[in-house]
């Protein structure tokens, strides 16, 4: 996958693929995280947490968790 500068990102650079609209529950201080990121990047917060899950799809990162 081609690396995006998100300073310098456009719509063009961030919308090439077609969305499909989903409903899911993300805890509120992630959100808020991906909000003030938004407002420093000036990317909308929705294409910040689409661009970060594509970037795990597309390296095919995996979970790892360890449970206490």
């Amino acid at each position: 996958m081609k690396e995006i500068e998100l300073a310098t990102a456009t719509k063009s650079t961030l919308g090439k693929k077609p969305k499909q609209q989903v409903t899911i529950k993300i805890d509120a201080d992630t959100i808020t995280y991906f909000k003030k990121l938004s407002q420093r990047s000036g990317i909308p917060y929705q294409s910040l947490i689409n661009l970060y899950l594509t970037d795990c799809a597309t390296n095919k990162k995996e979970l790892y968790m360890v449970w206490k």
